[in-house]
């Protein structure tokens, strides 16, 4: 029986790009050799394609591109190609592949405009769809969203990169509805990139402005006491796994980008501290909401416990992280999948939605 083609992308022209390697090498060294054929496709910070034909170690290393047997390439289009297409000098080649697994994270990867692509290709891909991704990248339309279902969160607001001029005003309506310590977030970032816990007026003000060198809109949200939880969620509607919760015990003041993949200082509990009736409503919403989103394959939905025992909801990540530390693999390994299964799985997902 012939393999499965499987074209793995990575990199990507995003602030998660480093943390897109880290995933990459884990997902490629665990694919099932004797059932799949791998395609390594990088892009560069810089937004260039290159068929990479090297090592995982080249690309944990982040040296992929010096290889001297990269060569440019695309993914064309055009449905009748259902393919890459590869630029050798005055050669042009075309590699078939069968399913594509984008180890994306952030813009330009988990956001809907690789999904666009793929859809036009006529590949199958893993992952969320074109709505779901975009939908769930934007903290604010996600919000909208949430608020419109009944699926409940913590207070916020916004504001647009050309409001900057009246910010004082802005800073006074949020400063009345949410009240000190504010988190300041991009909207349209990932991984807690550009995020700041603001505890006055100057500091929501550098906050604001630091958000805004990672996107145009930037959410405001309630400082919420309680537990951090996550809930990795499988599947293609309606036939869905929800995972235990699993809870992160924060280095940091918050779990910032660092904590969640290089300091490796934080603690991860499997199951989530926090009694069965609450974690298996905490499940309860995270299919709710990947229902609602329209997600499909796989999504982590990120939720806060508060104290006083509310369950709210706070980002669902499309393409979760899957290196050896990230949250979404560990809690589906705790559902008694193997890693090398749920890769399995997830492509197994992509190409059942393709039929």
């Amino acid at each position: 029986m012939a393999k499965i083609k499987v074209c793995v992308i990575f990199g990507g022209m995003s602030s998660e790009y480093e943390v897109s390697l880290m995933s990459a090498k884990s997902v490629i060294d665990n694919i099932p050799s004797d059932k799949y054929d791998i395609v390594k496709v990088g892009i560069t910070k810089k937004g260039r394609w290159l068929f990479f034909p090297g090592g995982t170690d080249d690309i944990m290393r982040d040296k992929w591109y010096d290889d001297p047997d990269c060569v440019p390439c695309l993914i064309s289009p055009d449905r009748t190609t259902r393919g890459l297409i590869k630029l050798d000098g005055n050669r042009v080649s075309i590699e078939k592949i069968d399913v594509v697994l984008p180890v994306l994270h952030g813009k330009f990867g988990e956001d809907g405009t690789l999904q666009g692509l793929l859809e036009m290709s006529g590949i199958p891909y893993c992952g969320c769809g074109v709505l779901a991704s975009a939908v769930c990248m934007d903290k604010i339309y996600a919000d909208i969203i949430f608020e419109k279902r009944g699926i409940p969160h913590a207070k916020w607001d916004f504001m647009k990169d050309y409001e900057i001029d009246d910010f004082d005003s802005i800073a006074e309506r949020v400063e009345k509805n949410l009240g000190y310590p504010i988190f300041v977030k991009p909207s349209n970032a990932g991984s807690s990139v550009g995020v700041t816990k603001a505890h006055d007026r100057a500091e929501l003000k550098s906050a604001v402005q630091l958000a805004l060198t990672h996107d145009s809109e930037v959410v405001f949200e309630e400082f919420i006491s309680g537990h951090e939880v996550e809930c990795a969620v499988y599947g293609n509607c309606p036939d869905l796994i929800a995972s235990e919760v699993g809870e992160v015990g924060a280095s940091a003041e918050f779990y910032d980008y660092n904590d969640k993949y290089f300091s490796g200082t934080s603690v991860t509990y499997i199951p989530a501290l926090l009694d069965k009736e609450t974690r298996d409503e905490v499940r309860r919403l995270a299919k709710k909401a990947y229902t609602t989103c329209n997600c499909k394959g796989l999504s982590r939905c990120d939720f806060f416990v508060t104290d006083d025992g509310r369950i709210l909801i706070n980002e669902i990540n499309t393409l979760p992280g899957f290196t050896n530390i990230s949250m979404y693999p560990k809690l589906m390994m705790h559902t008694g999948m193997t890693y090398s299964e749920l890769i399995d799985g997830v492509i197994g997902l992509a190409l059942e939605g393709s039929r």
